[in-house]
């Protein structure tokens, strides 16, 4: 089992060592918060080791899972990977571009593997389509959420709207050719609404709105691509697939036709999948254990997790 520790206790960091405290693959060491307070309260109630300094955690461990406010990221995952352990790394990867690049050079240099929670990769909706989403033409997606204080420190881009970056990011394979987008601060000092229009050099448009003063929830992304329509509900964890094919001859009387002006016909059909209900926090740490004990890239790598910022930060420069 691989020894790990929990940079950060706030309300994540005490997910994370719940989960890592339950998981198969960890032996969870500890965990350090600046917060004295924090660090008392979190030992009586849970009986978590709480370590005195961030180095001697580091230290004790082969994984440390940094889940500090983004602003302390690089400062903790410098440290992490100097001291050659593994790093999970809460998303947004870093503050700014240029301290993710700094982490990547450090992480060859010290042979280290590290991997961002960008938790929807994870999601047992997307999960189960991802191998479906091939070459996209157009991406819609729509993150909203209630107000809530927490998190408004940053634009609701590196707040929401990144996680449908990442996913989007992950299934388009192309460059980002142009960004257009548009923000609105309501109540934040930061755009607490965005929208943004992301271009592709292999012709792909993905238009994707976030929120976080909505009257609802929702998490939603469709996938439009040659002969399939794909539809994510990320909050309910639902899939739509509905496909194409060329019509048979003599179809059945409940068989969906449709004819082009070329008297060409095809028959819709839907090939929705299983959902398999999951833990997704859980899953991406297993999957992180799986990468470190077989040596192999990272679900959401860290050079994953830098082009996600990397769009992010072009977005928010267009505002």
């Amino acid at each position: 089992m691989l020894k790990a520790g929990v940079l950060g206790a706030g309300h994540l960091g005490k997910i994370h060592l719940k989960l890592l405290n339950l998981s198969e693959h960890y032996d969870l060491v500890g965990f350090y918060d600046t917060s004295k307070e924090v660090r008392d309260a979190i030992s009586q109630e849970f009986g978590y080791t709480a370590f005195e300094t961030e180095e001697d955690l580091i230290n004790a461990c082969d994984m440390v899972d940094v889940v500090t406010p983004t602003t302390y990221h690089y400062a903790s995952a410098e440290k992490v990977i100097k001291a050659g352990k593994h790093l999970f790394i809460e998303k947004p990867i870093t503050n700014t571009v240029e301290e993710a690049e700094k982490l990547l050079t450090l992480a060859k240099k010290h042979s280290v593997l590290g991997q961002v929670g960008h938790v929807e990769r994870f999601n047992p909706a997307f999960m189960s389509v991802s191998d479906s989403i091939k070459s996209p033409m157009f991406i819609e997606a729509h993150r909203l959420a209630e107000f809530n204080p927490r998190g408004t420190d940053v634009p609701v881009v590196l707040d929401l709207m990144i996680h449908d970056i990442d996913a989007i990011l992950s299934v388009v394979n192309s460059p980002v050719k142009s960004v257009n987008a548009s923000g609105v601060s309501v109540i934040s000092e930061t755009p607490d609404i965005a929208n943004a229009r992301i271009e592709f050099e292999n012709g792909c448009v993905a238009n994707l709105t976030a929120s976080r003063i909505s009257m609802k929830n929702m998490r939603k992304a469709r996938f439009f691509q040659k002969d399939a329509y794909i539809s994510v509900d990320f909050l309910e964890k639902k899939v739509e697939v509905v496909k194409m094919k060329d019509a048979p001859e003599t179809p059945d009387d409940f068989a969906m036709i449709l004819q082009n002006a070329e008297g060409i016909k095809k028959q819709i059909y839907f090939d929705n999948p299983d959902v398999p209900s999951n833990n997704a926090i859980l899953d991406e740490l297993d999957a992180f254990a799986k990468a470190i004990k077989e040596n192999t890239i990272p679900i959401v790598s860290l050079e994953a997790g830098t082009e996600a910022l990397r769009v992010a930060k072009m977005i928010i420069a267009d505002f």
